[in-house]
């Protein structure tokens, strides 16, 4: 029987894309593997699992009551009944291992793991954990819960956050693919490069003051992509027209081009952003999002802390804040340096994607198959390692023959 992992996460693209790359790293390890998801019919799940080509299966959302009123009585028949949900897949399906990464519907899933007896694994990806993570922690072995930062305060491993490959090799040592990244962004490789995005959610009061201090911005000699998100940058491009330097872009396909080009990235500090940036080494200003629980600050607490990035609280961040910290940060070379080799001085994994799926393997009593990985899957370190290995030649045969 091949093995069967059933991921449980969704809502958002920070549950999904860990999850996702985990998925991807197991497919490739475990061909025959059977790689069921977890979710809702309201997240984002819905189009981009079938996308990935994988199997969706969703069960209700059932959040948990923050206040006494009716659905708080509702709530534990709900629960029961997307545990029992779950139960099902899992005795029907034949599932192995249970991975989680958070959200609704993490919760029903690992109360049905536990119930079957399943093996459950887990990822967070926030330096502030969830609920759901917290009791998926309690019921999983420490040696398979893994975590995205290192002062996440949860029992396990740090493992950093599961990407895409092609962000893991990014090399900003090598000028040749700095340049060739900032070409295929449409950028000047010869100029100092600021890159702005404010993610999915919250970018309006970046973009105004950014708009604001354009003028000042060009004077300085700097070149600016600015990724503004869906609909959201009309009246930043129309200001920008007059400016040869200050590119506007509602999205980028390649984010890995973005962390190669970029001088210094100005964003939201969402964990998946903080991770990538932390993981391709990119000097970074950090812009938390006043929402939720504070998560958003702690994950970038990190990078902070080791002189790689700062933190500008989201009320500060004006005009004015990007005319006396943003342009004198961004001419000076030195500065920047600084901060990106403190970057590269920080302890955080890069094969987190690897290191999740090597845990569910063990979770399954399976011996993992160490598959070598295609010089497009290998990361930045593995690269070095590979240039620096000197040539290896084979002794020829007692004929002479090689």
């Amino acid at each position: 029987m091949p093995l069967t992992v059933l991921f449980a996460g969704g809502g958002t693209t920070g549950h999904i894309s860990p999850m996702l790359a985990i998925a991807d790293d197991l497919a490739f390890q475990v061909p025959d593997a059977q790689i069921l998801m977890l979710g809702t019919a309201e997240g984002l799940e819905t189009r981009l699992v079938p996308e990935a080509g994988h199997e969706l299966l969703t069960i209700d959302k059932v959040p948990a009551p923050r206040r006494f009123d009716a659905g708080l009585v509702r709530f534990p028949g709900r629960l029961l009944g997307t545990v029992a949900a779950v139960t099902r897949i899992i005795r029907e399906r034949g599932v192995d291992v249970v991975c989680g990464v958070g959200g609704y519907v993490s919760t029903p899933a690992y109360l049905a793991a536990r119930r079957t007896g399943t093996p459950i694994v887990v990822h967070e990806a926030n330096a502030r954990p969830g609920l759901a993570n917290r009791l998926g922690a309690r019921l999983a072995p420490r040696e398979r819960v893994g975590y995205t930062f290192a002062s996440t305060p949860l029992g396990g491993v740090h493992v950093g956050m599961p990407m895409r490959s092609a962000i893991e090799a990014v090399d900003r040592t090598d000028p040749a693919a700095r340049a060739r990244a900032a070409t295929a962004l449409g950028l000047d490789p010869q100029r100092r490069t600021l890159v702005v995005t404010g993610g999915s959610l919250g970018a309006q009061a970046m973009n105004e003051a950014f708009r604001e201090a354009m003028p000042d911005l060009m004077a300085a000699g700097l070149q600016v992509l600015h990724i503004t998100g869906a609909g959201k940058g009309a009246e930043l491009a129309a200001a920008a027209e007059r400016y040869h330097g200050y590119h506007v872009v509602d999205y980028v396909d390649g984010m890995e081009h973005v962390y190669a080009a970029a001088d210094l990235l100005i964003c939201r500090a969402g964990a998946g952003t903080v991770a990538e940036a932390t993981t391709a080494q990119v000097p970074a200003i950090y812009v938390p999002l006043p929402i939720g629980n504070g998560e958003q600050r702690l994950n970038a607490a990190d990078a902070a802390a080791a002189g790689a990035a700062e933190i500008i609280e989201n009320a500060d961040f004006t005009a004015e804040c990007i005319r006396t910290r943003i342009i004198p940060l961004l001419t000076d070379g030195a500065r920047l340096a600084a901060m990106e080799q403190a970057a590269r001085n920080m302890v955080f994994p890069r094969t987190a994607a690897r290191t999740m799926v090597a845990m569910i393997l063990d979770a399954a009593g399976l011996d993992h198959p160490h598959r070598p990985y295609p010089p497009e899957r290998r990361t930045r370190d593995e690269r070095a390692r590979d240039a620096a290995a000197p040539p290896t030649t084979e002794r020829p045969d007692s004929e002479g023959h090689q």
